[in-house]
């Protein structure tokens, strides 16, 4: 029996190669399924089986792109109703890949059709070997029920259920092999280690050290992170079939003239993914920022309604084409256009531009001892109440969006993050809202504590975690 992850680090997610001697399954596929292909052919497997664990929120997977590709039966939970053709599966059920027995346990929780894969390698035992959990035991975690918040509760209990009735029952040895890892918005406080055994959960995975269902039940409602946008729909895609890849329309190149004339359509929209120091010093008025080298692809799908054209701004047709296989992993499916040659050609063009002036750690620090101007620091709450300068206003940058109506337009406003990424996306989110005078902080807390006005912040400085400050994500 062999085992190979695959992990796509900018939305923290870990799927499976499960291979025999000449046949293999691909366990909770990524949209981008060359990965696995190379794979399969470098140990000479036929791809055969195709398991999803439950219908992601997170992501829109690769069932239909790979089933297409390969031939593979797509196995997928029964109670998920599923529009495209597969094999449903239920509690008991089990079937073969060559010396393996895959036998099924449901446990819903973190969505309400959620199974199990748990494996055999009956060439050398029965005992289960292994355990493909999806989204209900992670390392260091459990998968949060809060993603459908009229049944939360609900699904907390059947979350416990599945976890101490079922998953924990298997034997210590037998392997963890859960669908993310460290950074997802999945559960609260996955650990770094990408894999686990249930021995070792049993025993310090903090989630299951909570015995009363009351308590766990509680702990997994309150103070959960705020889920993305695309948390409420990607469920739905993946249970009708995610549109297969080679249907969609390639981004081109378009000329600075033609691109200004595009962004008169309907649903065109302006998505500048330079960094911020690019985007403050000339950018296309009314754009959005999200800097390709922090959270790219959960900011996208948090704040871009699925129906947008896309328009790119990037610094190089290489960057614009690595952003659209982000955009599509979050259901963002339509990108005609970047713009050819950059913003030195659309500025060479005579075309209007926008700025947003970066203060470095000296001047916020001035800025917030004179008082001169409205703080907004668009961190999480967490990270707020870890660390913050005096009289900051916290608003995570995605609720810019409405709660922009809680600060003075006329008044200057320097937006604040940890390292100056979020604060940017900030910054165009009020620009887009009216607001004239914005400022961002460069280098965020970090560079101000680094400055030494103020002590590090002990969430930012943390290299793991579901926190959502920037990670290069090439």
């Amino acid at each position: 029996m062999i085992i190979q992850q695959f992990f796509v680090k900018g939305i923290a997610h870990s799927s499976y190669l499960l291979g025999g001697d000449s046949a293999c399954a691909i366990v909770d596929p990524d949209r981008n399924i060359e990965m696995y292909l190379e794979a399969a052919r470098a140990m000479d497997l036929k791809i055969t089986h195709i398991l999803e664990t439950h219908l992601h929120a997170d992501f829109i997977a690769g069932h239909m792109d790979l089933a297409a590709k390969t031939g593979a039966k797509i196995y997928a939970p029964k109670s998920g109703n599923c529009a495209f053709d597969h094999v449903p599966l239920a509690e008991g059920d089990s079937f073969e890949i060559e010396d393996m027995r895959v036998s099924i346990l449901e446990t819903p929780g973190h969505t309400p059709e959620h199974i199990a894969f748990v494996v055999s390698d009956q060439a050398r035992g029965k005992d289960p070997a292994a355990v493909f959990c999806g989204d209900t035991l992670f390392v260091g975690d459990v998968g949060r029920p809060d993603l459908f918040p009229d049944i939360a509760r609900e699904l907390a209990g059947k979350l416990y259920h599945s976890l101490h009735d079922k998953l924990l029952k298997l034997p210590d040895f037998c392997e963890v092999y859960p669908a993310h890892g460290a950074g997802t918005l999945c559960g609260r406080a996955l650990s770094a280690k990408r894999t686990s055994t249930i021995g070792y959960e049993k025993k310090f995975n903090p989630a299951l050290r909570i015995r009363d269902k009351e308590e766990f039940i509680r702990s997994l409602t309150t103070d959960m992170p705020p889920a993305p946008d695309h948390f409420s729909r990607c469920s739905e895609v993946n249970r009708k079939g995610p549109a297969r890849l080679a249907s969609l329309a390639p981004i081109k190149s378009i000329e600075p003239l033609a691109f200004e004339k595009a962004l008169r359509g309907a649903n065109a929209k302006i998505l500048d993914i330079r960094s911020y120091d690019a985007f403050g010093g000339n950018h296309i008025p009314g754009a959005l920022h999200v800097d390709f080298g922090g959270n790219f692809a959960t900011f996208c799908g948090w704040l871009i309604e699925p129906e947008a054209h896309l328009y790119l701004v990037s610094d190089s047709p290489t960057q614009a084409q690595k952003a659209v296989v982000w955009l599509r992993r979050v259901g963002l499916d339509h990108s005609p256009g970047y713009l050819e040659g950059g913003m030195l050609g659309w500025a060479k063009s005579g075309l209007p531009m926008a700025h947003v002036r970066q203060m470095g750690a000296d001047e916020v620090n001035a800025a917030a001892r004179e008082g001169s101007m409205a703080f907004v620091d668009v961190r999480a709450s967490s990270e707020f109440a870890a660390r913050h300068i005096q009289n900051a206003v916290n608003i995570p940058a995605p609720e810019l969006r409405t709660r922009y109506r809680e600060l003075d337009p006329e008044l200057p406003v320097l937006v604040i993050c940890g390292t100056g990424q979020r604060s940017s996306m900030g910054a165009s989110l009020l620009m887009q809202r009216g607001f004239r005078k914005v400022f961002n902080a460069a280098g965020g807390m970090a560079g101000y504590a680094a400055a030494g006005f103020s002590p590090e912040c002990p969430v930012c400085m943390a290299p793991h975690g579901p926190r959502l400050i920037g990670t290069h994500i090439e």
